[in-house]
């Protein structure tokens, strides 16, 4: 039995005792306050680019959080098929988590992905199930700059993050996001990242690398380089004391952080593996 079917079982297993002793906090407190797994309706759904929808659940008490902390993710379960192994994925909410009766996800279709697959086929009504994770946990100015570097989905951990961080009076951290996307379409948080530099000029910046751009596409095309890093003025040697933030497919990921025979596009510009998050 291969490490995934084990790990698929063991968690179905786990799963379902914490579902039936802990099904639910009690009333009045958010539903996410304690560990378990959680069932949730489907609100609305929207698609936000030619590949990815927004879904907005139904907390269960309208008057009330969802309870996670910020940079907290949820591990969402479903049986595509009506097969008996769960599909599991993690997905960061992207509402704010301050906002009373719901959670919202913004979710990516991977062709061939079971999971994006099914929660991209859910409708208003349908339900899913969901389990709190705890992820990296951020302490209000422990780093003067933090770089955070996304591909494709994998900004949303990091919108999360840098709107926490922002909308709180006490954290004065800069914040330099890189975002890579295949095309113009994908950058489907651009009117809100814009609106954080608006609101917080000389605190946020956001820069967009493009893979294959529109004909007249202002954004930069290609890949998130060791130049783009230079010119951006994001190399270690130019901010003291800045923490990375990686979020990415796997091959963007590994190009950044390198391996132990080769120190990757990270360590090129001086950064060291403390100085770096993967999520």
């Amino acid at each position: 039995m291969s490490v995934s079917v084990i790990f698929a079982a063991a968690a179905a297993g786990v799963g379902a005792l914490v579902y039936y002793k802990s099904a639910f906090p009690p009333s009045g407190k958010p539903i996410f306050s304690s560990f378990g797994l959680r069932s949730l309706k489907v609100h609305s759904t929207e698609s936000i680019s030619p590949n990815t929808k927004k879904l907005r659940f139904e907390l269960p008490e309208g008057n009330l959080p969802s309870g996670l902390s910020l940079s907290a993710s949820v591990l969402t379960f479903s049986f595509p098929g009506g097969g008996w192994k769960p599909c599991l994925r993690p997905y960061t909410p992207t509402n704010d988590l301050d906002e009373k009766g719901f959670l919202e996800l913004m979710v990516k279709h991977y062709p061939g992905g079971k999971q994006s697959t099914h929660i991209h086929s859910l409708k208003p009504g349908d339900k899913l199930t969901f389990l709190p994770i705890p992820a990296f946990k951020w302490t209000p100015n422990k780093h003067a700059h933090l770089t955070m570097i996304a591909g494709g989905a994998g900004v949303t951990p990091m919108y999360q993050l840098a709107r926490g961080i922002l909308k709180n009076p006490d954290d004065q951290t800069r914040i330099s996001l890189v975002w890579g996307v295949n095309t113009d379409a994908d950058i489907f948080l651009k009117d809100q990242f814009a609106a954080l530099e608006k609101q917080y000029p000389g605190r946020f910046k956001a820069t967009y690398v493009v893979a294959t751009p529109d004909a007249k596409s202002p954004y930069q095309k290609g890949f998130v380089t060791k130049q783009v890093l230079e010119k951006l003025g994001l190399t270690a040697a130019q901010n003291k004391g800045t923490k990375v933030l990686v979020c990415g497919p796997p091959p963007m990921e590994k190009a950044l952080k390198g391996t132990k025979a080769a120190p990757g596009i990270l360590g090129e510009v001086g950064y060291t593996a403390a100085d770096i998050h993967t999520y």
